[in-house]
């Protein structure tokens, strides 16, 4: 895979770099509540810019259904750019259109161009090759050169993503390089005990890495929601707490061939647990009663692991010479259900080991919650795309930027 530190020593001055980055930042109104992403792709604007490129920057954000949507404009993320940059940014309000074309064409030497959602066009994630490859046509257009480095989208097989590299010269960027080294650290060359702790609400969303990692990890860590449907498969009261019964069969083989294969697949031992589920708009008081994990009120949700789940994950956690971490523990978003995921993050930064964090809600669990993100060996960007790579599958977006 050739990297953006070749491409950059062949020389860009002149040339149109187009971007694929990951600014689909969380956004209240038009304000942006975690700038992470926008951050995680500035060294290699800047590294462009700084070169002479004319720079396109393109990316998604949320999930509009093919057309504009004002409510998923990438403006406001095009303006904190800038900001971080330190230099006006330019914003196309159009992604293939007159307004693409103006503004790549306005652009000198050094200058920097944000386009507007890519997905506000059907062609970006169509399932049809042809309709993908003529958008991907359009977007060719604007540029000489290609740079991925948009890691939480490569497991996409999107036009801009998968289909644009193979129109253009291309290299993958900063932020999917030092990606793809930490993923290997997971996977090729794994320093032991290797321990993984995953949380978040379905369990369906893990099936697949757990399988894989019931060969490759000493223990995992499991909490969040998807927690009670491994409770339920031991035969435990679980009240109203969520629960994937389709899942059950394949939780209980796990539980299985985790003990047959000698990892230490770790459950809560006690919960938090209240009538329903909390106001995360306010952030009333919940009042959540603790109990012990095999004795769920029928009537009581389960939200957070407890007190001393708390302490018997950090326990797992220290010896640890690498970690994997991806899911939060509970509804971290409510004070009274962070302190789970509060612990293990706390557990991370505690081991002696090498730790990644696994993106998506344990990323933004880390920012809210106000920890270093520097004390961390790796916070990744791409929740999905990091637990694929760990599934073993081929992802679309790297496959597209092999020479």
């Amino acid at each position: 895979m050739k990297t953006i530190d070749a491409l950059l020593s062949e020389g860009v001055a002149g040339k149109r770099v187009f971007v694929r980055a990951d600014l689909n930042v969380p956004l209240d109104g038009t304000a942006i509540t975690d700038d992470g992403r926008i951050r995680a792709v500035l060294p290699t604007v800047k590294a462009l810019a700084d070169a002479g490129a004319r720079v396109v920057v393109a990316s998604h954000l949320g999930r509009p259904k093919g057309a504009p949507d004002p409510a998923f404009s990438l403006a406001p993320a095009a303006m904190r750019l800038g900001e971080l940059l330190g230099a006006d940014v330019a914003f196309a309000t159009d992604t293939v259109g007159d307004s693409a074309t103006a503004t790549v064409a306005g652009l000198a030497d050094g200058q920097v161009a944000v386009l507007e959602n890519l997905r506000f066009n059907a062609g970006e994630t169509a399932k049809d090759d042809a309709e993908r490859g003529a958008f991907a046509d359009r977007l060719a257009a604007l540029a000489d050169l290609y740079v991925g480095d948009g890691f939480g989208a490569v497991h996409r097989k999107h036009a801009s993503v998968y289909d644009l590299p193979a129109r253009l010269p291309h290299a993958a960027g900063f932020l999917i390089a030092t990606e793809v080294g930490v993923l290997k650290k997971l996977t090729d060359d794994v320093k032991r005990p290797y321990v993984v702790a995953l949380g978040g609400a379905k369990v369906s969303d893990k099936l697949a890495v757990i399988d894989e990692l019931l060969g490759k990890a000493d223990r995992i860590l499991i909490g969040g929601g998807m927690a009670y449907t491994f409770l339920k498969a031991k035969g435990y009261e679980i009240g109203t707490s969520l629960l994937q019964e389709d899942q059950l069969p394949a939780v209980t083989e796990y539980l299985e061939r985790a003990e047959k294969n000698g990892v230490e697949l770790v459950l809560p031992v006690d919960t938090l647990v209240a009538e329903g589920f909390p106001d995360l708009k306010t952030k009333a008081p919940a009042h959540p009663a603790t109990v012990a994990a095999d004795a769920i009120p029928a009537d009581r949700q389960g939200l957070d692991i407890g007190p001393e789940t708390r302490t018997l994950y950090a326990s797992k956690l220290a010896d640890a010479a690498t970690v994997f971490w991806n899911g939060p523990m509970g509804v971290f978003e409510h004070p009274d259900y962070a302190e789970g995921t509060k612990a293990v993050a706390q557990a991370l930064l505690d081991s002696p080991g090498y730790t990644v964090v696994g993106g998506g809600d344990s990323a933004a669990a880390v920012r809210i919650l106000g920890f270093d993100e520097k004390a961390f060996g790796h916070i990744s960007t791409g929740g999905g795309a990091s637990l694929e790579y760990l599934e073993g599958k081929t992802l679309p977006g790297l496959a597209a930027l092999e020479d």
